[in-house]
């Protein structure tokens, strides 16, 4: 007991008689400090007393599919640091391959009272993938919200960059540079924001008066790997503009141009999406489309602290608008 009491109050930075003075639900503690001793309590791993049982934990579970590609951390970072001004503590929940899914994390969340979670990407946002998780989310009625496209009939707040937006500004970009062959890089065909993105692409290119061919869209898992093995299938047929649907794919599409011997952007451009950390040290530097992260990781928290609090939040889809950062990897096509 002295051993707890000890840990929760540096974890805390209170004393040891006013972490006494909380566990015993003794008066004389602001809820502020209170608020802190019981979250310090949950993430130490100890067990409330029995008589605060009952009350939700102050944490708030965060699950992203990975950390590999820096959007993740990026929105990890805004979203812990806007959680912890509501006095609440984030609980990170990332995915490994054969590791941890996402149905165990929710178990696991829900073990731990959680007051809620925000998923930044994840099976959600898959057609294919199991749902169960968050059903039972719902029908615990605990708070939560997504940011990233999400199949229908998920009956949560939704935050999203506007995919059909962005892929417009990237093809509206490369064609004013002259490109006719464009073509794409995305993720697999059940991913809900790579088929906004195909819907636009197709869209632009109806506009522009010509089809998008079956042939100029290539599939890819989210990684360097993925990006590379689909731009190399591209560039065997002569495209000379790639977009791609992350920045981990852009980059995969650099490497695969050069390992042809074609050099970025005067034999192809590439175009990537997020506008992720250290896009601007690439050689070249990036041309991306940039996601509001801070805007979106922000009026997720609003979202989610407005449940938590009992206040009704309409069970919609919060759109936000991307912007095109043009860098040095997309160029006019080489002539002829």
């Amino acid at each position: 007991m002295t051993r707890r009491l000890a840990q929760v109050a540096k974890k805390v930075g209170v004393s040891e008689a006013t972490v006494s003075r909380v566990l015993n639900g003794k008066p004389g503690v602001s809820e502020a400090t209170r608020q802190s001793v019981l979250s310090a309590l949950d993430v130490l791993g100890y067990e409330r007393p029995t008589q605060l049982r009952g009350e939700r934990a102050r944490l708030v579970g965060l699950v992203l599919p990975e950390l590999q590609n820096p959007i993740f951390p990026a929105f990890a970072e805004v979203i812990g640091g806007a959680l912890a001004q509501q006095g609440l503590t984030p609980v990170l929940c990332t995915q490994t391959k054969g590791g941890v899914s996402e149905a165990d994390y929710v178990e696991l969340l829900l073990q731990q009272q959680v007051s809620g979670v925000v998923f930044a990407g994840g099976l959600f946002a898959q057609a294919d993938a199991p749902h169960d998780h968050y059903r039972l989310l719902a029908e615990r009625n605990i708070p939560v919200v997504l940011i990233n496209a999400s199949i229908e009939n998920l009956d949560f707040p939704c935050i999203a960059c506007d995919d059909a937006v962005a892929v417009e500004q990237s093809w509206r970009h490369l064609s004013s540079l002259g490109h006719e062959r464009i073509g794409l890089v995305l993720g697999p065909s059940d991913h809900i924001p790579s088929r906004r993105k195909l819907a636009a692409a197709r869209e632009a290119a109806r506009i522009a008066g010509t089809e998008l061919p079956e042939e100029f869209v290539e599939r890819a898992m989210f990684s360097l790997e993925g990006g590379q093995a689909a731009a190399t299938r591209l560039l065997e047929r002569d495209v000379t503009g790639i977009i791609c649907a992350s920045d981990p794919l852009a980059l995969g599409a650099v490497r695969a141009a050069r390992r042809r011997g074609h050099h970025v952007p005067h034999d192809v451009s590439v175009v990537g999406y997020d506008d992720s950390a250290f896009m601007t040290c690439t050689e070249p530097p990036l041309t991306t489309v940039r996601q509001p992260i801070e805007a979106m990781g922000r009026a997720a928290v609003d979202l989610l602290c407005a449940q938590i609090q009992g206040t009704e939040v309409p069970h919609r889809e919060l759109l936000f608008e991307p912007e095109l950062v043009v860098r040095g990897s997309t160029a006019q096509p080489a002539a002829g």
